[in-house]
C-alpha cells in the first residue's frame, strides 16, 4: 500500500499543467529530442506524450493513425505500470478472511475433538471457552488483513482509472493540435 501511494502520486503520473505547457512548447513547431527527452522522464502523462512528439520527430509525415497508436501502445504500458500490484492486493482483501475462516474451523474441530468423549464427566467449560476465543481470533485477525486491503484496492484502483483517462484526454489533445500544426 505504502508503494502505491509513492508511485501514484499526480506530480509522478500526470503533473496538472504539463498538458499546457507542451502545446505551448508545440505551437509552432515539433521540439528536437533533448527537449523530448526530458518530457519523457517528468512523468506516465511525459511519457506518453512524448511518444508521440518522438513519431513525429522520426517521421514527419506520419499518418493521424500511426501517432494516434504510437501514444496508445505507449499508454498502455504505462497502464500495466500503474496497476501494479493492485491484484496482489485484491486477492489478499479476498484471500484473507476464508484463512481466518480456516483457521476458525480447524480451531474447534481440535476444540472439540480434545473434549473428552465420557459424557457422563463432560468437558471443561474453562477449556472449550478459551479455545473458541483462540478461534475467533482466527477471523478477527483475517478481517483486519481484508478490511483496510480491500478499502485501499477499491481506492487506488479508483486513482488509477482516473489517471488513465486524464492520460487518454491529453493523449487525444496532444493528437489533434499537432495533426492542425503539420497542416
Amino acid at each position: 500500500m505504502i508503494e502505491r501511494f509513492v508511485t501514484l502520486k499526480t506530480s509522478k503520473v500526470a503533473p496538472p499543467k504539463l498538458l499546457e505547457e507542451v502545446l505551448m512548447v508545440t505551437r509552432t513547431t515539433v521540439p528536437g529530442a533533448e527537449v523530448v527527452k526530458q518530457l519523457e522522464a517528468s512523468s506516465a502523462l511525459g511519457e506518453v506524450l512524448a511518444s508521440g512528439l518522438k513519431t513525429l520527430n522520426t517521421n514527419p509525415r506520419c499518418s493521424d493513425a500511426d501517432l494516434h497508436d504510437s501514444m496508445e501502445s505507449t499508454g498502455r504500458l504505462v497502464a500495466h505500470r500503474l496497476e501494479r500490484y493492485l491484484n496482489a492486493l485484491a486477492t489478499i482483501a479476498s484471500a484473507a478472511p476464508l484463512m481466518g475462516l480456516f483457521g476458525t474451523v480447524v480451531g474447534m474441530i481440535e476444540i472439540f475433538g480434545s473434549q473428552s468423549s465420557n459424557v457422563a464427566t463432560g468437558g471443561n467449560p474453562a477449556q472449550l471457552a478459551h479455545g473458541i476465543s483462540v478461534a475467533l481470533y482466527n477471523t478477527a485477525f483475517g478481517l483486519i488483513i481484508a478490511i483496510p486491503s480491500l478499502i485501499f484496492w477499491r481506492y487506488f484502483r479508483a486513482r488509477v482509472d482516473e489517471y488513465l483517462l486524464t492520460l487518454e484526454l491529453a493523449a487525444e489533445t496532444l493528437s489533434r493540435h499537432l495533426n492542425n500544426l503539420r497542416r
